[in-house]
């Protein structure tokens, strides 16, 4: 494991308690894509969005997490059942899933039949909260699945998947085709999910604004590598970009402000000026000032740019 890594999943773990999801070293291979290895504690409790470009992994682990992906390395545990060929299954049931995708050998059947189908599964099915959860996304429950829209399939598959209030929920792309009001039904609901206070939701999204507003903490991948994982508040808090110029210039000016405190990246912006990526803010700053560098500004970094900032410096580990 990396010091980044170490360092990342420190800042995550400060205050989790006990883990719902644990990756030790989790690796899987295929024959054009490999994830991992993935050293991850996913709180109980709380809620973890899994952000990356496409193709980063996020499929993929959730599927490792229901044990339709087999692990080459290392080991996984969901609910403190370890995840192992030929294991007990029964943790599955505790589970809610909502895939990126629809399934296509679903198409001829309806909401409620879907429904049904997925009673017999789970012991906690509640035909009143999925009549509910129907009602308040205004879902039509006799329709074939294959005849709704995108956005009204994607509404009546998360009734389906929220129907059991499962212990743990795994939602790719959940708001894939929603329109804004649907959205925040959504957002709405998820947050009624989480006053329970035992529940954990672990979540894959590009909305930043959606990553925001649910999310405790984040997990970064990108090409099936693992960049780290932040809470997310202090990774907003800290996390800015500093412009500092000083005349001159060369491979000593450089080399101080590689020694930045928090120091995550450096770009040259033109002339005597360069661009920090710095998680110790007040350090950093005071820093740079007490080396002669007039700072030009500072700015708050977006989630895309966090993200970006990592993918860099872990390109540049390697």
């Amino acid at each position: 494991m990396t010091a980044m890594h170490s360092e990342a999943l420190k800042t995550a773990n400060d205050t989790a308690t006990e883990a719902a999801i644990a990756c030790r070293g989790v690796r899987i291979a295929g024959e054009r894509f490999t994830l991992g290895p993935l050293h991850c504690d996913i709180p109980q409790g709380f809620v973890t969005a899994i952000v990356g470009t496409n193709g980063s992994g996020k499929s993929t682990l959730m599927r490792m997490l229901l044990g339709m992906e087999p692990i080459q390395a290392g080991e996984a545990s969901v609910m403190g059942v370890r995840i192992i060929p030929g294991g007990d299954e029964r943790y599955k049931s505790r589970i809610g899933f909502l895939a990126e995708l629809p399934n296509v050998y679903e198409n001829p059947m309806t909401a409620d039949e879907k429904a049904k189908f997925a009673s017999c599964w789970y012991p906690t099915w509640d035909w009143e909260r999925y009549r509910r959860l129907m009602r308040q996304f205004e879902c039509e429950g006799d329709v074939k699945l294959s005849k709704l829209s995108k956005g009204m399939r994607r509404k009546a598959e998360l009734s389906i998947t929220l129907a059991h209030d499962p212990e743990l929920l795994l939602l790719d792309e959940p708001s894939s085709g929603l329109d804004p009001f649907a959205w925040r039904k959504m957002l709405d609901e998820l947050q009624r999910y989480m006053e329970a206070g035992n529940r954990t939701l672990l979540i894959a999204s590009h909305v930043t604004e959606e990553v925001r507003r649910l999310a405790d903490y984040i997990l970064f991948l990108d090409r099936g590598r693992f960049l780290g994982m932040y809470e997310k508040d202090r990774l907003f808090d800290s996390w800015r970009v500093v412009m500092v110029q000083q005349s001159g210039g060369g491979s000593e000016i450089e080399s101080a402000l590689r020694r930045t405190p928090g120091l995550q990246g450096i770009a040259e912006a033109g002339p005597g000026v360069y661009r920090l990526e710095i998680d110790e803010p007040d350090q950093g700053e005071h820093y740079v000032r007490s080396k002669g560098y007039q700072v030009l500004g500072i700015q708050r970094m977006e989630l895309e740019d966090i993200l970006s900032c990592l993918i860099r410096k872990e390109e540049t580990r390697r």
